[in-house]
C-alpha cells in the first residue's frame, strides 16, 4: 500500500513523504510529541524521559529488524496550536512512520488523533480522553498506552459496590480530560446504580469551596476529582479545611497519581484513594502478578539513567514507544501493515499493564489493570480488597 502521499499532499500542499521503496535501507522513524514545559511540564518531562529511555534501549539492542530507531522530538509547550504545527512537520518533512505521544494533554492528542486519520499514520496516544480513540471506526489508525475513561469508572464503580457507596459527586474539570470522564459518567452512572452529581471547574481556578459545598449538601459519600492539573491541589486542601475529609471518601483519577502532588498537599493526602494503574505499586504485587516484572526492569533502569524514580508518566510513555517498536517490527515501511500490526497486539505485558488491542478496541488495558492506591510514608501503597 502506498505511503498515502496525496493524502499528505492534500493536508499541507506539499509531497514531501518518500516512497517505501526510498527508505528501505533508512532506520525508522519515531516521532513524539509531548508537553515539557507550559501547564503540563510537571507530567510531560518524566513522559519524555520515558520515551526516551525506550528509544536508548531499542538502539542499544540492535534497533528494530537491524534498523537503528531516528527519534524525532517536539516540545508542545502545553500549547495546541503548537502541537498541531508540530504534528504537520511529522507527517511531511520528518517522514515519521509513527507518532508516539499526543503532547501530554487530552485535548491536544484529540487534535493530533484527527489529524494522523485524515492522513493514515499510525498514532499512539499517551494521554487519557477516551475520544482520542473512540469510536474505533473513526480512529482507525490511533491508538492509547492509557486505560479508558469508560474502564476506569467502572472500576471506580466496582469500589463503590464494595464499599456500599451509591451516592457520588464528580468534580471534573473543563479540559478534554475530564470531560471525557463526564459525559462517560452520565452514561455509566445511572447503569451502575449511581446517584451522581455532576461540577466542573476550570483548570485554573483557585478556589473550588462553592463545588465541595454543593456536594456536602448534596450528600455525596464520595466526591472524585479529575484533573491532571494543580487544581486538584485545591480540592484536597479545600476539602480538608471543611472537614469533607472526615466523613466523606476522596478520590482523585489515576491522572493525579504523582509524587509530588502528594508532597505539595500534606497532610490533605491522609485519607485520599486515587485510581491508579499499578505501576506505580509494583513492590506490593504478588510475584505471580505478570506486570511486576516488568514495573521493577523499568524502575531500576530509569533511576540508572535518569538518577530519580520514575512515575506512572514515564510508564505509558515507555511502554507505547515499545509498543511501536513491536508494530514496526511486524509492519515494515507500509503505514498500513505497521496499523494492522498494532491492532492485532495481544497479551503484550508491560510495566503499565497487560495491552491487547482489537479491531473494536484500540485502548489496551482492561479494567483489571487499575487498582486503587493511598499515599503513606512518602510513596504510594496498595489499598487491599479495593
Amino acid at each position: 500500500m502506498p505511503r498515502r502521499r496525496d493524502v499528505l499532499a492534500g493536508l499541507l500542499g506539499t509531497a514531501l513523504v518518500q516512497p517505501p521503496a526510498a527508505r528501505a535501507a533508512q532506520p525508522f522513524r519515531i516521532g513524539t510529541i509531548l508537553s515539557a514545559t507550559g501547564a503540563a511540564a510537571f507530567l510531560g518531562q518524566d513522559m519524555k524521559d520515558g520515551a526516551q529511555l525506550a528509544i536508548e534501549q531499542i538502539n542499544a539492542a540492535g534497533g528494530t529488524n537491524g534498523r537503528p530507531i531516528d527519534w524525532v522530538f517536539y516540545d508542545a509547550q502545553s500549547e495546541t496550536q503548537r502541537a498541531i504545527n508540530d504534528t504537520r512537520r511529522l507527517l511531511t518533512s520528518d517522514n515519521a512512520d509513527i507518532i508516539v505521544g499526543g503532547g501530554s494533554m487530552s485535548g491536544i492528542a484529540l487534535a493530533m488523533s484527527a489529524m494522523v486519520e485524515q492522513a493514515g499514520i499510525p498514532f499512539i496516544s499517551t494521554e487519557g480522553a477516551g475520544g482520542i480513540v473512540s469510536p474505533v471506526a473513526q480512529h482507525r489508525w490511533s491508538f492509547k498506552s492509557t486505560v479508558d475513561d469508560s474502564l476506569a469508572l467502572q472500576r471506580l464503580a466496582d469500589f463503590f459496590d464494595r464499599r456500599g457507596i451509591r451516592r457520588i459527586a464528580l468534580l471534573a474539570d473543563t479540559s478534554g480530560f475530564g470531560q471525557s470522564a463526564t459525559e462517560q459518567l452520565r452514561t455509566i452512572g445511572p447503569a451502575r446504580g449511581l446517584d451522581v452529581q455532576f461540577l466542573a471547574f476550570a483548570p485554573g481556578d483557585t478556589d473550588l469551596t462553592p463545588q465541595l459545598l454543593d456536594a456536602r449538601d448534596h450528600g455525596a459519600q464520595a466526591i472524585v476529582c479529575w484533573t491532571v492539573t494543580p487544581a486538584g491541589l485545591i480540592f484536597l486542601k479545600q476539602a480538608q479545611q471543611l472537614g469533607l475529609d472526615e466523613h466523606v471518601t476522596l478520590i482523585h483519577s489515576y491522572g493525579f497519581v504523582a509524587n509530588r502532588y502528594m508532597e505539595l498537599a500534606g497532610s490533605a493526602t491522609d485519607k485520599l484513594l486515587l485510581l491508579s494503574q499499578k505501576f506505580v505499586i509494583g513492590d506490593d504485587l504478588p510475584d505471580s502478578d505478570p506486570v511486576k516484572r516488568p514495573i521493577l526492569a523499568l524502575d531500576q533502569a530509569f533511576r540508572d539513567r535518569w538518577k530519580r524514580a520514575p512515575n506512572q508518566f514515564v510508564a505509558q510513555t515507555y511502554d507505547a514507544v515499545m509498543l511501536a517498536r513491536r508494530a514496526l517490527e511486524q509492519g515494515g515501511d507500509d503505514h498500513a501493515h505497521v496499523r494492522d500490526a498494532l491492532e492485532g497486539i495481544r497479551d503484550f505485558g508491560s510495566a503499565s499493564g497487560v495491552f491487547s488491542f482489537s479491531a473494536a478496541q484500540h485502548s489496551g488495558l482492561g479494567k483489571d489493570n487499575l487498582v486503587l492506591v493511598r499515599w503513606a510514608g512518602g510513596r504510594f501503597r496498595l489499598v487491599p480488597d479495593a
